[in-house]
C-alpha cells in the first residue's frame, strides 16, 4: 500500500506549532566590532555533563554569520516586563549599528558578549558543535558562565503569535 500525501505547508505548521508556548530569550554575540542580538524562542538544554545549551539560527540572518565568526555568545532569559526589548530585537531589518544602545546591558566576564540587564537568567556560551539542518543552523554550546536573577518576576511567553506572561 502506498501512501502518497501532500508537503505540510510552512504558514499552517507555523500556526500549529505556535501553540506550544515557549519562553522568550535574547541571544547576543559580537563580531567585526559589533554586538549582535536576536530574539529566540528555540532555547534548548542539552547536557548537564558536560552543560550544553542550543540555539537554532537562520542562515539568513545576519545573526548567523556573526555567532559562526565569533563562537561565543550569551542568552539572557526575559522577564514578562521586557516585551518591547524582544520585539526590537525581533524586527528584521533593524540598523546593525547601535542596535543594543536603547537595551541597558553589560558585559559578561568570560566571552565579553553583552548580557541584558534585569534577565531572569544569564548564560555565556563557547560553540562546541553545529549542524545545518534545513533553512536554519543548530547551534550547540557549551556553557561556560551563567547568572540567576536575584528577583526573577514573571516569565516572558510567546504563544499563538503573541507574547505574554508565565508566574
Amino acid at each position: 500500500m502506498s501512501s502518497h500525501h501532500e508537503p505540510v505547508d510552512p504558514d499552517h505548521y507555523r500556526k500549529a506549532i505556535g501553540r506550544f508556548a515557549t519562553g522568550v530569550s535574547v541571544v547576543t554575540t559580537k563580531a567585526g566590532g559589533l554586538d549582535h542580538a536576536m530574539t529566540v524562542n528555540s532555547l534548548t538544554s542539552v547536557s548537564l555533563e558536560p552543560v550544553l545549551m542550543l540555539i537554532s539560527v537562520e542562515r539568513e540572518a545576519r545573526f548567523w554569520d556573526a555567532v559562526m565568526e565569533c563562537g561565543e555568545w550569551g542568552v539572557s532569559l526575559l522577564g514578562a516586563d521586557a516585551q518591547k526589548t524582544a520585539s526590537w530585537l525581533s524586527t528584521r531589518g533593524r540598523p546593525l549599528h547601535g542596535q543594543l544602545d536603547r537595551v541597558p546591558h553589560h558585559r559578561g566576564e568570560v566571552t565579553d558578549v553583552a548580557l541584558l540587564d534585569g534577565a531572569l537568567a544569564e548564560f555565556e556560551c563557547r560553540t562546541t558543535s553545529t549542524l545545518d539542518v534545513g533553512d536554519h543552523t543548530l547551534v550547540v554550546g557549551e556553557v561556560v558562565s551563567l547568572a540567576i536573577g536575584d528577583d526573577p518576576g514573571d516569565a516572558l511567553t510567546y504563544y499563538r503569535g503573541a507574547f505574554g506572561r508565565l508566574v
